[in-house]
């Protein structure tokens, strides 16, 4: 069935966002147009305009929630959210994710585990815990609906 979510769905789907998130930063070092990138990639990978999408970006503190397509881009890229200063234009070397941990229920599929990103200036990763929701868009395609990603608890 078309609408049916693979472990190898996600899994991909996760590598493409990865990719894409080290494209932004690369496009803004090079003074490409990464702004736009930005735009077609949050329109590819995230859900806003074909159904409700809960974004809790990792780096958010004032502006937790980013219900709104321009809150997101805000997050990734800066601009409408005074916090915001340009998730992917950190710019990130690397980035994968770690274990996985699925529920798969035909048309959804929810997921949590670590990614981990790396600069080109530090050889050490950040540790970073998530939790992904998929849902296919009209042309199958895996796009996200539930993005929550937090840094792990630093202890007392």
């Amino acid at each position: 069935m078309k609408n049916i979510i693979s472990k190898e769905d996600v899994i991909n789907a996760q590598r493409l966002w990865a990719d894409h998130v080290i494209q932004i930063g690369d496009l803004y070092t090079n003074k490409g147009d990464y702004k736009q990138a930005a735009y077609d990639f949050i329109s590819n990978f995230y859900a806003y305009g074909f159904s409700n999408v809960l974004f809790k970006p990792t780096l958010a503190s004032k502006n937790q929630f980013r219900i709104k397509f321009d809150d997101a881009l805000s997050y990734f890229v800066g601009g409408s959210v005074k916090e915001d200063k340009g998730f992917a234009l950190k710019p990130w070397k690397k980035i994968r994710f770690g274990d996985r941990y699925f529920i798969l229920e035909d048309h959804t599929a929810l997921v949590m585990g670590n990614y981990y990103f790396q600069t080109s200036t530090v050889s050490e990763e950040v540790r970073v815990e998530y939790t992904f929701g998929y849902i296919k868009n009209d042309n199958g395609e895996l796009i996200i609906n539930l993005h929550h990603s937090s840094l792990p608890y630093q202890g007392d």
